[in-house]
């Protein structure tokens, strides 16, 4: 059978007597390989913590490094995996006083331990989310929403009018930086990689439904007429590269003088160049940007606050909404995994814990 029973010394003297369903690694290694569905003791409820129901996680490519153990956080073994997701609150501790039974509540910053039917957190590691947003915005919005929040206000002053550029447009923050310009006022050029016509095409509209001012592909981005297209919009202040590789490179060409590259994750694994003259005579800048560091670094300040609530009206009023998604129940985990794994699947891989097939 799927379901393990066997837990090891050490998450029993961890974890009381009620046990629930999880998503459970206890070495690094390929998902497929080391993630496994167990049924685990589920901990006490201390006085400040708070129980949980889980509703619905993400497969992030962030949670996959974790489990494949080369990303910079590195969990304790055993683990149980997932680092977003949407829950309802079931009880509280007798301290707890700012989270009540029936709320909803996504982690404060990504953090493992989602894949699970049910979890108990300290109520500090737990945000409250608005119950008028769509259950997949709240169970992406730790992730995505708040990268694209940040790097839209934290490198440049953006106003109006003005234009920002990015690759890997169609990728979930990609997407979430289209919308949240939209509001902005600021206009964005989208390059996605190569693909047939027909693919661009479909493509094209979805982003330019979302809101894009111009989708174009990697080749057209590096050709003469791109240059001609720029001639549209203000030269862009802000580049934000999730690519790397020759596409990060074209990015810095298009950049404005005293634009900055702000480069946010490597799916090409290739390093990029920037000649010295664009760095010199355009006063060009490139930064790095890891949204995990900058959550922790300022969880439950008024400025990570005014970010929650930002995204929560914004996706209240239809103005933000998640991408496209793919449900599977608890026991199909293989499978969302697999499919986060490959290359261009188009929709994010969710794990449903509501799905009546779940267990």
């Amino acid at each position: 059978s799927i379901l393990r029973k066997e837990i090891s010394s050490t998450m029993k003297r961890v974890l009381g007597s009620r046990s629930c369903l999880a998503l459970v690694f206890e070495r690094f290694g390929q998902p497929e390989d080391v993630v496994k569905l167990q049924e685990i003791p589920l901990a006490r409820i201390g006085d400040e913590d708070v129980s949980i129901e889980m509703l619905a996680s993400p497969v992030n490519p962030a949670d996959v490094n974790v489990i494949q153990g080369v990303y910079p956080i590195k969990p304790p073994f055993p683990a149980v995996g997932g680092g977003e997701g949407v829950g309802i609150v079931t009880a509280v501790g007798s301290q707890v006083t700012s989270l009540h039974a029936g709320d909803w509540v996504i982690p404060a910053l990504p953090r493992q331990g989602m894949w699970s039917t049910h979890t108990v957190q300290p109520a500090c590691n737990l945000t409250k989310v608005s119950q008028k947003i769509p259950l997949d915005l709240a169970a992406t919005l730790t992730v995505n929403p708040t990268t694209a929040y940040r790097m839209l206000r934290d490198f440049v002053s953006l106003s109006p009018g003005d234009c920002i550029i990015q690759n890997g447009a169609n990728s979930g923050v990609g997407q979430s930086v289209i919308q949240q310009a939209r509001v902005m006022g600021v206009k964005t050029i989208n390059i996605v990689r190569d693909r047939s016509r027909d693919e661009a095409d479909s493509l094209r509209q979805v982003l330019l439904n979302l809101g894009a001012s111009e989708v174009v592909t990697e080749e057209f981005a590096g050709s003469h007429s791109m240059k001609e297209l720029m001639e549209k919009y203000r030269r862009p202040l802000l580049a934000l590269n999730c690519v790397g590789g020759k596409s990060a490179t074209t990015l810095m060409q298009l950049l404005g003088t005293k634009g900055v590259m702000v480069t946010y994750g490597g799916m090409s694994k290739q390093p990029f160049t920037i000649s010295t003259g664009m760095m010199i005579f355009k006063d060009l800048k490139s930064v790095g940007y890891w949204n995990s560091k900058w959550m922790e670094e300022n969880v439950g300040s008024s400025e990570y606050e005014k970010m929650i609530a930002d995204l929560c009206q914004l996706g209240e009023e239809g103005l933000l909404t998640p991408p496209p998604c793919e449900h599977h129940p608890l026991k199909d985990f293989a499978i969302a995994l697999s499919n986060a794994m490959k290359p261009y699947v188009g929709r994010k891989q969710i794990i449903d814990f509501k799905q009546k097939s779940a267990l």
